[in-house]
């Protein structure tokens, strides 16, 4: 699969077909621990803050079971302010228990998003209050593994594709999805690139 995402990323788009050459192999693993229930979770503590600053706050929230995550039951029964003072907002507290509340009750099945093409993810993900297009694309990509997948709204990638396209001011979302469409069915290879693209020393 690799090999032939890799040979049509390079037809489709030769300057990205160089950035492949500078970086390297792909090397984009899906977490496979947990839950999917533990890894929404994870994606929402983590939003809009740093890698770091995401992981301390997770195993805080970790450290409440004494280092075993926690169930959607744990959760409902965790009083707000225990979540607060683990580092969660007073909105993600919400986000949180909205998620847990549902799993808990069935009524979001959450647990089979494995079994769902990729438009069923986003729009099961999407009806929690606090998760959004972004959110869910990086579960599809990071928890997955699906390989179609192109995160429009990312700054990263939005980033890297004004570089690679020398686009005096940053894509639009329109246009990042017009951009995407030229790496389908393998816009999660040409994704993860791009991010890799940011890293490489100037020419």
């Amino acid at each position: 699969m690799h090999r032939k995402a890799l040979k049509h990323l390079r037809s489709a788009d030769p300057a990205l077909g160089a950035i492949i050459d500078r970086v390297g192999p792909f090397k984009l693993v899906p977490r496979a621990d947990g839950t999917h229930f533990d890894h929404v979770v994870r994606s929402i503590v983590g939003q809009q803050l740093s890698g770091k600053a995401a992981q301390t706050i997770y195993s805080r929230v970790l450290a409440l079971k004494k280092g075993k995550r926690p169930t959607p039951a744990d959760f409902l029964k965790f009083p707000d302010t225990t979540l607060r003072a683990a580092g969660l907002s007073g909105r993600k507290v919400e986000y949180v228990k909205e998620l847990a509340r549902r799993t808990h009750d069935g009524s979001l099945a959450i647990l089979k998003i494995h079994e769902m093409d990729d438009a069923s993810v986003m729009e099961t993900l999407v009806s929690v209050r606090g998760i959004g297009p972004w959110t869910a694309q990086m579960v599809l990509m990071f928890r997955l593994g699906r390989p179609d997948i192109f995160p429009e709204l990312d700054l990263g990638v939005q980033k890297a594709v004004q570089k690679l396209r020398r686009m005096r001011k940053l894509p639009t979302p329109k246009q990042m999805t017009k951009i995407g469409e030229t790496y389908a069915p393998y816009r999660t290879y040409a994704a993860w690139y791009l991010w890799r693209s940011l890293e490489l020393p100037g020419e």
